[in-house]
């Protein structure tokens, strides 16, 4: 009797697994569970290319009708899970309908995190999740329009650039004292700053948000420090919140997201996670857990999951990456910064720069840089394999732009 394998989530990470079953060669049924109606597609162009570019947009497929049908791939679209029977290994759907598994992946990804003062759930305040929401924003975006957009993350950044390119004025607001406090080295936030800055986009620090309003006087965000800025379409864009209700409700683990061992596997050998939903220990980082939202890693996860649902066992060994377009500037980072005690500066030209991060013992831990189109994405790809090695370069070397990172790792 062949194997079922169901897959909970049909975004890049869940989708990847589906399609790597199939290059894998295993030879059993494969069930791809998604919530919404469309296709797999992927979610970095919704806060970029959906938003800037001239054509109302279509989503970017992961995979088509076509590819699933010839991969012999079952999508249900329009579907959730509602409770997972760990000791009948079935699951139940929305609708009662019950589907039974002999390994099961949870792909299930995030939901915007909501902003927690009086008025954030009002039906004309927006999120950006799903194509959809991207559809409903842009609507509201033309030139002239005022937005106001509620967080300095990638997301927040992203929205505010796309606006601005629409013609929208932009005011984006940030509780803390700068940009981009999760991850990026102050130097490349000022940066990014600046590049919005001179694109017109109004900023705020420092102030924090104690209500929304949304009546017949219009849309305002109020400040803690009693300030109002009016808006036609206020944007919040302070994080995720990783889906794991059916797994704990499960009795799964649950640390920041489902918790995974190396393999991908929860506390349950035969149900795995993998992407943003799934928190995992890291071993070049001594087994410390994360919990990643990216695209890459998503897709990097959806290949492991695979391979690991059909018996490899093989541990995790990516190393973080992650990039941004802001404006003509792409920020792209490798490892975890904060995992750094020192930071070396390499000046590349034509405004390009990267940063080294060294650990204590002298290893390379992270490497984060910011420049106009791919001016970076070379040197970032070189250190990503030198963290991947553990090497302890000279720092000397790393800040001399004369010095070839293929050479340092070559040696």
């Amino acid at each position: 009797m062949s194997e079922r394998f169901v897959i909970v989530g049909a975004g890049e990470c869940g989708a990847r697994a589906a399609l790597a079953l199939r290059e894998q060669g295993f030879a059993g049924a494969v069930t791809l569970i998604g919530a919404e109606t469309y296709l797999p597609y992927e979610r970095p162009p919704l806060s970029k290319q959906a938003m800037a570019g001239l054509e109302t947009p279509l989503p970017k497929t992961i995979a088509s009708t076509e590819r699933l049908t010839e991969a012999d791939i079952s999508f249900c679209g329009g579907t959730w899970v509602t409770a997972i029977d760990r000791p009948n290994k079935r699951l139940v759907l929305s609708g009662e309908e019950t589907l039974g598994y002999d390994r099961l992946l949870l792909a299930t990804g995030c939901v915007p995190r909501r902003l927690p003062v009086p008025g954030a759930d009002a039906a004309s305040i927006a999120y950006l999740r799903t194509y959809d929401d991207a559809l409903a924003i842009r609507s509201r975006i033309e030139g002239g329009a005022h937005v106001a957009i509620i967080g300095g993350g990638f997301i927040g950044l992203e929205l505010a650039s796309s606006a601005r390119r629409r013609g929208a004025e932009v005011t984006l607001i940030e509780a803390l004292p700068r940009l981009l406090t999760r991850g990026v080295p102050e130097s490349l936030a000022r940066r990014v700053e600046d590049e919005h800055r001179t694109h017109g986009v109004r900023m705020m620090f420092g102030d924090g948000i104690a209500e929304l309003r949304c009546d017949a006087a219009g849309t305002q965000v109020v400040l803690t420090s009693g300030n109002e800025i009016a808006a036609d379409l206020i944007v919040v864009g302070i994080g995720a919140v990783p889906v794991t209700g059916p797994a704990e409700a499960a009795g799964l683990v649950v640390e920041n997201g489902i918790a995974v061992d190396e393999m991908l596997r929860t506390s349950d050998p035969d149900i795995f996670a993998a992407g943003d939903c799934c928190s995992y220990p890291l071993p070049i980082y001594g087994g410390r857990r994360v919990r990643l939202e990216s695209w890459r890693n998503a897709q990097d996860q959806g290949n492991l999951v695979a391979r690991n649902m059909m018996g490899t066992n093989e541990a995790i060994a990516s190393v973080p990456w992650f990039w941004s377009d802001q404006y003509e500037l792409t920020l792209q980072i490798t490892g975890l910064v904060d995992e750094g005690h020192e930071t070396v500066t390499r000046a590349l030209g034509d405004g390009a720069t990267i940063h080294f991060h060294l650990a204590t013992d002298g290893r390379l831990v992270a490497a984060s840089g910011i420049g106009p189109g791919n001016a970076v994405a070379k040197d970032i790809r070189l250190a990503e394999m030198l963290i991947g090695r553990g090497a302890r370069p000279d720092p000397t070397a790393l800040g001399d732009a004369g010095v070839r990172l293929k050479g340092l790792l070559a040696a």
